[in-house]
Formats: structure tokens, sequence, C-alpha cells
């Protein structure tokens, strides 16, 4: 990190070990992504009860190139919340599933469709009766005349788009589409 941890008690005792925690939680996040600048934790005990211990709320604030993350994590209801670290612990994991996401979208990992898989006819065979699919995630599929609904199998060429459903095993050709039906146009175009 390019600042240094800062870390705030509110209405709760610094102890050392309560800030050893947060800095391996910190280098924790760290390892798992580079691009942390600056992260501030602000620990605070807001409910005084006689009865039951207090029930803590944490706010993670985590800084990365273009933006700042925050988790403001306080369970009312979740006497676990009782023990600091275990609210530490929850505060630092809903973080990391924060930047787990925010990883993933940067990447262009998050699911560019929903529903059928799709793709491009890439080869066909008309008088051989089969043909192979370029699918939207980049594999290639085998399909035969009797996988196209409809009958359709003469009317496809080369590039049309289709979806499809893949089964589950392979045979020797590979992955192999049980059904294909021809579409208009893709959602989604491989590479793209």
């Amino acid at each position: 990190m390019q600042i240094p941890l800062e870390c705030s008690f509110h209405d709760v005792e610094h102890i050392e070990e309560i800030e050893t925690l947060l800095r391996e939680k910190v280098d924790q996040l760290e390892a798992f992504h580079a691009g942390i600048t600056s992260c501030r934790v602000h620990l605070r005990a807001p409910h005084k009860r006689h009865r039951k211990g207090n029930l803590y709320e944490i706010t993670v604030e985590v800084r990365v190139p273009g933006t700042e993350l925050a988790v403001h994590h306080h369970q009312e209801q979740t006497s676990e919340h009782e023990h600091l670290a275990v609210a530490i612990r929850d505060a630092f994991t809903a973080m990391s599933r924060k930047l787990k996401r925010r990883k993933q979208k940067a990447r262009g990992d998050v699911k560019a469709h929903e529903g059928q898989l799709q793709g491009k006819v890439s080869e066909i065979h008309h008088a051989e009766g089969f043909g192979q699919i370029t699918a939207n995630d980049h594999r290639l599929i085998y399909f035969h005349r009797n996988s196209v609904i409809d009958g359709r199998f003469d009317d496809l060429k080369t590039g049309d788009a289709v979806e499809m459903v893949v089964q589950d095993a392979e045979s020797d050709m590979g992955p192999q589409a049980s059904t294909v039906r021809p579409i208009g146009s893709m959602q989604y175009t491989p590479g793209g």
C-alpha cells in the first residue's frame, strides 16, 4: 500500500492484538488484490448493554485505482459480533468479496449472457451431416444434422449465430451439442 493502514477506535479499547489482527487482514487483502493504495478501519462499540456484551461495528474503507470501496459491517442480531475478532473477520470477508467482484468485472469475467450457450457456425459439411460451432466461451463444439431443431440443418451456413445445449459427457470428437437452434444474432461475440 502507498499509505499505511489507518485505524480508529471509538468506544473500543486500543489493544495491540487487535491492531495486529487488522494488519494481518489487510495483508491478506493485499495478497488478493495488489492494487490497494490505502485502507482505513473504524472500530466502534455503539451499544452499551449490561446483560450482554457490546455488538461491534466495523467499517473497512479500501482505495484502489479509480474508486474507493467501503463495507460498514454491523449486525445487531448476531451475538457472535460480541467478539471483536469475529466482527473484524466478517467485515474483511465482506470486503474481500467486494474486491473479488471488482476484479472480475475489470477482467471481464462477469457473465456476458444468461440462458443457453451461443456461438457461430465455424464449419459445416452438408453432405456428411455435421459441423462445428465456435462457442462464445471459445470452445469448438461438434454438432450433427439431427441436433439442429426444426430440420434446418441444410439452411445453416458458416458464420450463422446459434444457441445450443452441450452434452455433459464429451464424445470422441470433443464437446458435442445435443440441441442447436439458429438465432438472429448473438448477445455476445467471442473475443469481443
